[in-house]
């Protein structure tokens, strides 16, 4: 907004996430109500916290391959931080997805796999289907079709989502 600012990244990034959500209970129930975390994050970013810049600075300090859920939580609350291969391996600990056809339990596997490499806004994406080692396993089509049809594969997205982001 071309404002000088005077203040550490971390205490510029605490103070603008204070002013967006007055607790952590606050934060945690915008996080997990967002339909797409990747539009919270570009709100979050709209609004002065400066996720890229916060991970850079992270990653010199030793935390790499953190998901801006867990960078937010720790700058902002003083919470540790999980990598999130560490949040796919939860997931993968809970067997959360036992209801669901063979095929449909290779996609969600594979999308935590993406995450673990890439992030949630990759696995948001509708584009997600169309790659490897997703387009490996059929086409998108045949891929939604596994859950049921496409509300199926938004809620198991959904899902999975809520247990990347549960509490221990």
């Amino acid at each position: 907004e071309g404002k000088l600012v005077t203040e550490s990244l971390r205490d510029y990034t605490r103070i603008n996430l204070g002013k967006a959500y007055t607790s952590l209970d606050a934060f945690l129930q915008a996080w997990n109500s967002a339909n797409r975390k990747a539009v919270l994050i570009d709100e979050l970013e709209r609004q002065g916290v400066l996720l890229g810049a916060l991970a850079e600075e992270a990653a010199l300090t030793g935390l790499k391959d953190i998901d801006p859920f867990d960078l937010l939580l720790h700058v902002g609350y003083d919470m540790p931080p999980l990598t999130r291969r560490e949040r796919a391996l939860r997931v993968k600990k809970r067997n959360v997805f036992t209801q669901y056809g063979e095929v449909a339990r290779k996609v969600l596997d594979a999308l935590l796999d993406k995450y673990a490499d890439e992030g949630i806004e990759t696995i948001e994406s509708n584009e997600v289907l169309r790659v490897q080692p997703l387009s490996g396993l059929g086409t998108p089509v045949e891929l939604v079709r596994a859950f049921g049809g496409r509300p199926q594969y938004l809620q198991a997205l959904r899902t999975l989502e809520d247990a990347l982001y549960a509490p221990n």
